[in-house]
């Protein structure tokens, strides 16, 4: 027999909802305090992620329900967005880094093939600075010193990548 559609949802229809914006309460609650400042969200909801940021445990757990319930009461369409939307630009970011730590570790290990990347992707970069950068690196290393020279090298290839100006201005 076919189904009204003006039919209410199934109970397990709505256990599903209501988790699923449980979750979207978790990803409030994982957010930095400038990022959920940023959403323009209700103020019972603002006070209960901010709460839940200060429990522990089961009072955590219970908070999130509570969340979960307080998203139900309110349009959420536009806050599941902006999460969305932050949680992609969060992978982009680590994907970047993840590539710029890449570059440094292959040059420190002395491959010439990401420098051909390097130039492709940044031809303003400034070969002889990053030689320098490398070499000293790799002094460091050998010598059993902190790592300062690779963590400026990783600053000066992360603006290259970011696309900002890179200033080979920080001190040997």
């Amino acid at each position: 027999m076919l189904k009204d559609m003006t039919e209410k949802p199934s109970r397990t229809q709505k256990k599903k909802e209501a988790e699923a914006l449980q979750e979207y309460g978790v990803k409030l609650v994982k957010l930095r305090d400038d990022q959920i400042n940023s959403i323009a969200l209700p103020e019972e909801i603002l006070d209960a992620v901010r709460l839940a940021k200060t429990l522990e445990h089961g009072a955590l757990r219970r908070q999130l329900q509570y969340i979960g319930t307080l998203m139900r009461k309110h349009n959420v369409a536009s806050i599941k967005e902006i999460l969305d939307n932050t949680e992609l630009s969060n992978k982009k970011i680590a994907r970047s880094i993840r590539e710029i730590e890449r570059w440094r570790d292959n040059l420190l290990s002395g491959s010439e093939t990401v420098l051909k990347e390097i130039t492709g992707r940044c031809p303003e970069a400034d070969l002889p600075y990053v030689s320098e950068l490398v070499l000293k690196a790799r002094t460091e290393k050998e010598a059993g010193k902190p790592p300062r020279t690779a963590r400026i090298l990783f600053r000066y290839l992360k603006n290259l990548h970011s696309g900002q100006q890179p200033g080979n201005t920080e001190k040997l």
